[in-house]
């Protein structure tokens, strides 16, 4: 008999002041003047923003502290509703919690939901949006935080809403 899969939710969310646990981190740490922000509307996460170009900027991220430990997660889900533009996944590990992070981008449908799901072999190891030689294996056990950016200098308005996150286990 097959063990059915476990899911270990980060999202739907429990109360609006989820928010306070999602920080922002946009091209400004480098002089850029892209402007983000994070809310919660009706359960869902909305990371929205602008993505400006001006002194040599591009990117605008969010990331929060999550905890995998004691958990198989085998695969990560995503229900996102975009822009139509291309948005990143990024995971950082106990060894990599400043610097590089495992990365996978997505491209998001214009005003419809996508559920989408990762294992960790379509992460790559990243440091400032290049691909490290040395390629570390992610261990989704290790995820110690978990972000969204948008980046390639896509300028302009963004918006993606995130109902549910999930690491899965089958």
């Amino acid at each position: 008999m097959k063990t059915p899969p476990t899911t270990n939710w980060l999202l739907p969310l429990g109360s609006s002041d989820i928010t306070q646990h999602w920080q922002i981190v946009n091209d400004s740490v480098m002089g850029g003047s892209s402007t983000s922000k994070v809310s919660v509307q009706e359960q869902t996460l909305i990371f929205t923003g602008v993505v400006s170009v001006e002194n040599n900027g591009g990117f605008a991220s969010t990331r929060t502290c999550i905890n995998t430990l004691n958990q198989t997660p085998e695969h990560i889900i995503l229900q996102v509703k975009g822009d139509g533009k291309t948005y990143q996944l990024r995971l950082r590990t106990s060894q990599y919690l400043d610097g590089p992070a495992f990365t996978v981008s997505f491209a998001t449908l214009k005003d419809q939901w996508q559920v989408i799901t990762f294992s960790a072999d379509d992460f790559s190891l990243t440091y400032r949006g290049k691909a490290l030689q040395q390629q570390a294996k992610l261990n989704f056990n290790d995820v110690q935080q978990l972000g969204l950016m948008i980046a390639k200098k896509q300028q302009g308005n963004f918006r993606i809403e995130l109902k549910q996150i999930a690491f899965i286990n089958n």
